[in-house]
């Protein structure tokens, strides 16, 4: 391994409801149960943009403290180990599985550590995250080698990949054959959507978004139909292609009130909808008459260590990929500027600056 340097750069919060800025930090040292690794590849999330808009009041209570580096979509190289760390050996390529967890609670013991309570605070989100040249770990149990995976583009099949995935998990028990998924919002995570139910299941999927050119791309990893806009009428154009039965289940990646209530209208009776978008919609309508009957509603942020396992081990078999927008350290700024506006093809994942 190359020799550590003493500092870095390092994309920080430095003060809450003021923009991150690119500060120079110390290299961490690994104590006993730790390890360092040096970030080949850091994913951008739209969730970094909200927390740095959050207010003291608010993240505090969560655990947060500033200074901290944004970054959770991470994946390197195990650079330095401390004591008591014998499972992974330096140089190895890893990614770091994002949500934190504790892995004592009675939802980590079931391995349903997406509930985990302690799961708050981590690695970019309170705690230094991905978005500098070196990030500290406590302990393996997040850790996954990677085998053939370019450690540059791992870093977003944690998060975007596993989200998706934890989602489509649930839904998968009713997608036999002649069944129906549809996916609304056809950015990021719902891509990874789409090619989990491709890969997974025998259901027709179709596409939903208002940008075209998430449009062509889900088509380009597997949509079967795509459908523009998310209006009144998109449920009755969903409605037609499935030949007015509805969908078996609906994955809804946007969360507005149009998303959700298109999303409900098409779910038939005994299918699923999963609201994973959470841009503030609601759902006004009356429980009866307006919910699909016998069908199942749920809503979850994240995802498990086994979700990201399996992710990764569908992308080492060549079964998903994952399409990455590069930038620099230098450049996150901007990254994170065509973020916000749609204009990225795959997700954005910031590379250290050499």
């Amino acid at each position: 391994m190359a020799a550590i340097a003493a500092t870095m750069l390092a994309y920080r919060i430095v003060e809450w409801e003021r923009p991150p800025r690119l500060v120079e930090v110390p290299v961490p040292e690994p104590g006993p149960g730790q390890l360092l690794v040096r970030v080949a590849g850091n994913g951008l999330c739209h969730s970094d943009l909200a927390m740095s808009q959050l207010p003291g009041s608010l993240a505090e209570p969560l655990g947060w403290s500033v200074p901290f580096t944004l970054g959770h979509e991470i994946a390197g190289w195990v650079a330095a180990t401390g004591d008591g760390i014998s499972d992974v050996a330096e140089g190895q390529a890893v990614a770091l599985v994002s949500p934190a967890s504790c892995g004592s609670c009675e939802y980590c013991i079931r391995g349903q550590d997406s509930a985990c309570p302690h799961g708050l605070v981590g690695r970019g989100y309170g705690r230094d995250g991905g978005l500098a040249g070196y990030v500290l770990v406590d302990g393996t149990r997040g850790v996954i080698p990677l085998l053939h995976l370019d450690p540059v583009v791992a870093g977003p099949l944690t998060d975007a990949g596993a989200t998706s995935y934890h989602g489509v998990r649930r839904v998968l028990p009713r997608l036999g054959p002649g069944s129906v998924a549809v996916v609304i919002g056809a950015g990021g995570l719902g891509a990874f959507a789409i090619q989990f139910l491709r890969a997974l299941s025998p259901a027709t999927v179709i596409a939903v978004d208002t940008n075209e050119a998430r449009l062509a791309y889900a088509r380009e990893v597997g949509a079967h139909h795509a459908v523009s806009g998310v209006t009144r009428s998109t449920a009755n154009e969903l409605r037609d292609l499935t030949a007015g039965r509805g969908a078996e289940a609906v994955l809804d990646f946007v969360g507005i009130d149009h998303s959700i209530s298109v999303g409900i209208r098409t779910v038939r009776p005994f299918g699923a909808f999963a609201l994973i978008g959470s841009n503030g919609g609601t759902f006004a309508r009356p429980w009866y008459g307006g919910l699909p009957r016998d069908a199942d509603v749920f809503h979850f942020q994240g995802s498990s260590i086994a979700d990201a396992r399996d992710v990764v081990a569908l992308a080492e078999r060549g079964e998903i990929r994952c399409d990455v927008d590069r930038f620099t350290l230098s450049e996150v700024t901007d990254a994170y500027g065509q973020l916000d506006q749609g204009a990225l093809r795959g997700r954005a994942v910031v590379t250290p600056d050499r």
